[in-house]
């Protein structure tokens, strides 16, 4: 097998990582909330309700900015029936997932839930510009962040919570291009209501923080005009463009589903030029950022042939959806769309990962009994612990392999951070099937002597995966061999591989 090659220089970088792109996200979907973070009764639970094995893998994940409460859900959310006292709050249906929502778990449980995690994990709230608008977004920032003196933030006081819950950072509507969104709109449509919101909630508090939608994906008929016409309306008013993207292995095409970050670095290339374009054209010096607040892998025809088998009649509380069951595969693709985040970290300044807990997530619970680690959790935790610093640019000189659906793919996929402390973190994922990959790296300035540690993610089964049954089939595991001598970094990579190679 020939070698890949790439060279590591402090003088050429990407940019720094905002903590914000190792966000996640929770949304009333399944039991993502209810028998995921928010189960009374179960043996680990607080007195909130909250289940503390949850919190400990969460805190574990690395979890930062963590968006609520949707997706799809938002578009039909009345913040109103999700503050007060739980047993007085409204039963909902939910068009968006087709359930009954109890509202038991709300606003304010949310945020004590992001305070019991720690102080990385910050707010990221959704506002309902599905079937709603400029008043009650303005209300519930009103209810959220003013601190005192006015009907809704002494009515937040009243429900108990008398400081604010300075949220800072609010998404303006949800996937408001997709027709499977309840008040879909045309880019027209939506890129006004989302400018008229932005003015006003800026008039409340000038540094609010806002993510205007981009496209559900960029296979989207709309993508790119729908940006261009959008970001044309708020362009002034909005610090980001939201960008979502899932991948499942179609038609079991694994070749290219190895490569889907090849598609996930194109959208985000193609988001910037449109964003940039739309500022060119305007002749403005500010530049919008890109929030990827949906990513994973998710098996979505699965998703979809189940979705059939629903009876119009049944609105269950919190039914089993969408509980992908992760592989080494899947966990290899999920680093690699990682290290394309970390690949643009100048322009990615917000990224979630879609979702949690039960729902294509990385951390899985059983009511009433164990939670445990899905296969996809080590990469985004290692990420999350060594992915701190600033992005080195990394050019790869690799073998290649034909894709169906790509074309002609690296079979090596990288970044490296640099640390404060000078130290430099590679990530690297080898999409070969059968074959190991030698890597060289070269570094040039950078002042590093010895191997810390690699760690791999692979395994003889790439079908292998965590369960209830088995939670600690998977995981990362030492590769010996690594070396760095006379300024060159030699190791080699398994088949169907993540690594995290720790330099100091």
């Amino acid at each position: 097998m020939s070698t890949a090659r790439f060279t590591l220089d402090p003088a050429f970088t990407v940019g720094e990582v905002n903590p914000r792109i190792f966000g996640s996200f929770v949304e009333h979907l399944g039991r993502c909330v209810y028998t995921g973070i928010f189960e009374p009764g179960h043996p680990s639970a607080d007195e909130d309700g909250i289940r503390t094995d949850v919190l400990d893998l969460v805190r574990e994940l690395g979890a930062t900015a963590i968006r609520y409460p949707g997706g799809n859900f938002v578009s039909g959310y009345k913040w109103e029936d999700s503050v007060g006292p739980a047993e007085t709050r409204p039963r909902r249906l939910d068009l968006a997932w087709h359930s009954t929502e109890t509202n038991r778990f709300g606003l304010s449980e949310y945020i004590n839930f992001l305070r019991k995690v720690g102080p990385q994990a910050e707010p990221m709230m959704a506002v309902n510009l599905g079937t709603r608008g400029v008043a009650e977004a303005l209300e519930l920032q009103e209810y959220s962040n003013h601190a005192e003196g006015t009907a809704l933030s002494d009515l937040r006081a009243a429900h108990g919570d008398k400081d604010p819950f300075s949220i800072k950072l609010w998404c303006l509507g949800n996937e408001m291009d997709g027709p499977w969104q309840t008040g879909h709109k045309t880019a027209e449509e939506y890129g006004r209501i989302a400018a008229e919101t932005a003015r006003a909630m800026r008039q409340q508090d000038p540094n609010v923080e806002l993510v205007a939608c981009g496209s559900s994906g960029q296979s989207m008929p709309t993508f790119a005009e729908w940006e261009a016409t959008v970001l044309q309306e708020t362009y002034d008013l909005v610090d980001y463009i939201s960008l979502h993207a899932y991948y499942w292995p179609e038609e079991g095409d694994v070749d290219s589903f190895l490569a889907s970050a090849v598609d996930m670095e194109s959208f985000i290339e193609n988001v910037v030029a449109t964003a940039d374009h739309v500022g060119a054209r305007l002749k403005s010096k500010k530049k919008i950022n890109l929030s990827f607040d949906e990513w994973n892998v998710w098996y979505l025809p699965e998703w979809e042939a189940r979705a059939k088998e629903f009876g119009q009649d049944e609105w269950p509380e919190a039914p089993r959806l969408l509980e992908d069951s992760y592989s080494v595969t899947d966990a290899v693709v999920f680093g690699s769309l990682l290290i394309a985040l970390l690949r643009h970290a100048d322009r990615v300044t917000v990224a979630c990962l879609a979702q949690l807990v039960n729902v294509i997530a990385p951390i899985m619970t059983e009511p009433g009994g164990p939670a445990w680690r899905q296969t996809t959790f080590f990469p985004f935790a290692q990420a999350a612990e060594y992915g701190r610093g600033e992005v080195l640019d990394v050019r790869v000189d690799s073998p290649t392999y034909e894709t169906k659906k790509y074309g002609e793919a690296d079979l090596l996929h990288a970044t490296a951070v640099r640390g404060e402390d000078g130290s430099v973190t590679v990530f690297a994922v080898n999409r070969g099937q059968t074959e190991s990959l030698p890597l060289e790296v070269a570094l040039s300035g950078l002042n590093l002597t010895s191997v810390v540690e690699h760690s791999a993610l692979a395994d003889a089964d790439p079908d292998a995966r965590n369960t209830l049954d088995d939670p600690e089939r998977v995981a990362p595991h030492p590769v010996e061999g690594t070396a760095l001598q006379d300024g060159t970094l030699t190791a080699v990579l398994e088949p169907l591989s993540w690594n995290v190679i720790r330099l100091s």
